[in-house]
């Protein structure tokens, strides 16, 4: 039975989880190492099926442009964004947009009690000590 990290959890969600085992073997446990996957890699991991390379293939692609962090995403909501794992095995081309991104990040901010307005994330800003700074800055060309 494969550990249980991200390399697993992303293998999962794209529907190849019996290759778990073997990438953590071959010492691919983390996702900026899979980034670099290519057809030798999947040879070393033991992936003969042509379908299940292509689809390996094409998500190591989108990790790279598209980044890793929508795997954390992903993971933790799964039903976040419409057509998941198409998102994490298809072609670049596929949209994720901010919008669904947002709605996502809002989520889990509020699950988790965070208000990024309150403090400590935002400090209200006096205008007063930014005019007299901008004032003072002004002084000394004029």
């Amino acid at each position: 039975m494969p550990q249980h990290n991200i390399v697993c959890e992303w293998l999962r969600t794209i529907g190849m989880p019996q290759y778990g085992e073997s990438f953590l073997e071959n010492g691919y446990d983390e996702l900026e190492i899979c980034k670099q996957i290519g057809e030798i890699d999947l040879d070393a991991i033991g992936v003969d099926n042509l379908s299940h390379r292509g689809k390996l293939l094409k998500s190591v692609r989108t990790l790279r442009e598209k980044g890793a962090a929508i795997v954390y995403v992903l993971i933790n909501d799964p039903k976040a964004l419409s057509n998941s794992n198409e998102i994490l095995a298809s072609d670049c081309d596929t949209p994720v947009t901010m919008k669904e991104l947002e709605a996502v990040m809002k989520r889990h901010l509020e699950a988790d009690g965070i208000r990024l307005t309150a403090h400590p994330y935002s400090t209200p800003v006096s205008i007063v000590p930014v005019i007299k700074l901008a004032a003072a800055y002004l002084g000394h060309f004029i």
